[in-house]
């Protein structure tokens, strides 16, 4: 039986590259957008419409993550993989990263509804049918950073790594009906939305940093997404996976 996949921020960089992984590996792919219509539909036109969708919604906004879940799950039939990736207007920017002293509260509470509200709107309203099924597959998406933030991306960070509690309590309460919840971290990539003010000195300096000597690509954290959507990882749950040439290790 062929698997769906719902990617949310799947219309532009990471999430694009995630699409096209899994659509490539005969997965079915809802490619979620908020403003990014006319690169969502040229996405699903390269895919066809028989293995792919465009919806648009916020996934902050709760109702509009619901009416999404059911436009792609009457469209496909269900959705066995959720894959939390949409990333709220954040740049890579060093230079015009504001210190601590300089943030406020709203800083911190865009990028963790960005990042938490948005991944708890996704799961819980998808979670009804994979109950019902008895399986399911949640990724979502984080950062080497919490492990090592070698630029110190506050409110970035901090949200992301709040992913990591969220998806192993999801592991843990879930497991019981066939639901597994991964984290996959990757480093900076290269390139995406968000890093493409990054300068190729800190490339440069990342890539000779690492053991493998190369900066992560889209693909390098797609292939990791692909195989804990396939059913080849059926017995890996609450882990955060980490792809970073191994610059930083657990």
């Amino acid at each position: 039986m062929t698997r769906t996949v719902l990617v949310t921020g799947g219309s532009r960089g990471l999430g694009a590259t995630i699409v096209k992984t899994l659509a490539h590996q005969r997965f079915q792919v809802v490619v979620n957008y908020n403003k990014s219509k006319d690169a969502a539909e040229q996405l699903v036109s390269e895919i066809g419409e028989d293995k792919a969708i465009a919806i648009q919604a916020d996934v902050t906004n709760r109702a509009e993550v619901d009416q999404m879940i059911k436009v792609a799950t009457e469209y496909f039939g269900q959705i066995d993989v959720v894959v939390n990736n949409a990333l709220v207007d954040f740049k890579f920017d060093p230079s015009k990263q504001k210190s601590f002293t300089e943030l406020t509260w709203d800083d911190y509470q865009k990028q963790v509804d960005g990042t938490l509200r948005a991944a708890f709107n996704v799961v819980q309203s998808v979670i009804p049918q994979f109950i019902d099924r008895k399986d399911g597959t949640i990724i979502s998406i984080g950062t080497n950073l919490y492990q090592n933030p070698v630029v110190p991306y506050h409110e970035y960070t901090t949200a992301k790594a709040g992913l990591i509690g969220f998806t192993r309590n999801i592991a843990s309460e879930l497991g019981v009906h066939g639901i597994k919840a991964n984290v996959v971290s990757g480093g900076l990539l290269k390139t995406t939305d968000a890093s493409a003010v990054t300068t190729p000195e800190v490339f440069d300096l990342i890539a000779q940093s690492t053991p493998l000597k190369k900066v992560t690509s889209t693909q390098d954290v797609a292939n990791m997404v692909a195989y804990l959507a396939s059913e080849h990882a059926t017995g890996i749950t609450g882990q955060n996976f980490t792809v970073d040439g191994g610059l930083t290790m657990n």
